[in-house]
């Protein structure tokens, strides 16, 4: 029994370290943003400016672009990281992320009609976002209804679909106004470029909800991984847990999308990395949301000053990323080629 604790204890206390340090490079990559970029600050100019004694242009910088941009890309890439790692356990395969079986891309489907073809924004575009990765979800549960989420052909069947709602995505772009076509495009990379308090207030406060969600319902998604006939042995029911669980993966993935486009990679990679820094054992929710929100903050600060004083798209930046991580990870689950 002292062993058993002391291990728990150990675990616990490696967590906690894990959790610090990653907390700590969110931190100073914020404050970097903060103070770097065309219009370069110095430290006591920051405060000066978030206690209200400065001149309008600090307050439009800081206040007005880099704060909501910061806010923006922490809670996205905590809202994709946690989705990617809820769909990974219930499939019970690490490509199972939203961004690989088309999730992400039916949220971007939906976004991208709302505002090419309905013209709106803001409430209407993350409406149009949760409406359309819930229906992608829907049509690679149906294709693939014979195997489960646990099958290959449920990864296939979001793959596949994933294509064909890409083809269609561009279809509506080239039918948009230019000016339309444009936001758009720059939209479908992936891009914090223009996020403002409007729509960091509007969906920000949802995927914080649905991340607290997520980690009441952790434990439960825990059991499911392990196997449904122990789950059910345990009390839980089985298929309203795994429901429940795919709503809020799915609200988590649709609203990260719909406030800065389907960025990809996070999702895919954020839960494996946790667990890698925490092993052995389950990292938990916290350690991964915290991973995703690192994972974006780091890549959107070098999409701000790689091309400087152009700025690239993250989703630029984290696709490149993701590419050689996918390798990576297709390698090892393969043996190599040989």
């Amino acid at each position: 029994m002292m062993g058993i604790q002391g291990t728990a204890r150990h675990a616990h206390r490696r967590v906690a370290r894990v959790v610090g340090v990653l907390v700590a490079v969110a931190l100073a990559v914020a404050v970097l943003s903060l103070l770097t970029g065309s219009y370069a600050l110095s430290v006591a100019q920051i405060g000066e400016i978030l206690w209200g004694r400065s001149d309008d242009i600090g307050q439009l910088v800081v206040v007005g672009l880099r704060l909501p941009r910061i806010v923006a890309s922490l809670c996205v890439g905590a809202g994709f990281g946690v989705a990617g790692a809820i769909f990974q356990s219930l499939c019970r395969n690490p490509l199972a992320s939203p961004d690989i079986i088309g999730f992400t891309t039916g949220s971007a489907t939906g976004a991208l009609a709302t505002i090419v073809v309905l013209g709106q924004s803001g409430l209407a575009t993350a409406l149009g976002s949760v409406i359309g990765g819930f229906a992608a979800a829907a049509l690679v549960y149906l294709l693939a209804l014979r195997r489960g989420l646990t099958g290959d052909r449920f990864i296939l069947s979001g793959v596949a679909l994933s294509a064909m709602l890409m083809a269609f995505n561009e279809y509506l772009v080239t039918r948009a106004e230019l000016e339309r076509a444009e936001a758009a495009k720059t939209w479908l990379f992936g891009s914090l470029n223009g996020v403002s308090w409007s729509q960091v207030t509007i969906l920000a406060p949802g995927i914080v909800v649905l991340l607290l969600c997520a980690g009441l319902l952790w434990p439960g998604l825990k059991m499911l991984e392990i196997g449904d006939d122990l789950a059910v042995g345990l009390g839980l029911s089985a298929r309203r847990s795994r429901l429940v669980l795919m709503g809020v993966g799915l609200g988590l993935a649709a609203l990260a999308t719909a406030l800065a486009g389907p960025i990809h990679f996070l999702a895919l990679a954020a839960g494996p990395l946790a667990r890698g820094l925490v092993r052995p054992g389950d990292p938990g929710v916290v350690p991964v949301a915290i991973m995703g929100a690192v994972l974006l903050i780091v890549s959107d600060f070098l999409a701000q000053h790689l091309m400087a004083p152009f700025q690239i798209p993250v989703g630029l930046i984290t696709g490149a990323i993701g590419g050689v991580y996918l390798v990576v990870l297709l390698t090892r689950r393969t043996g190599g080629c040989g």
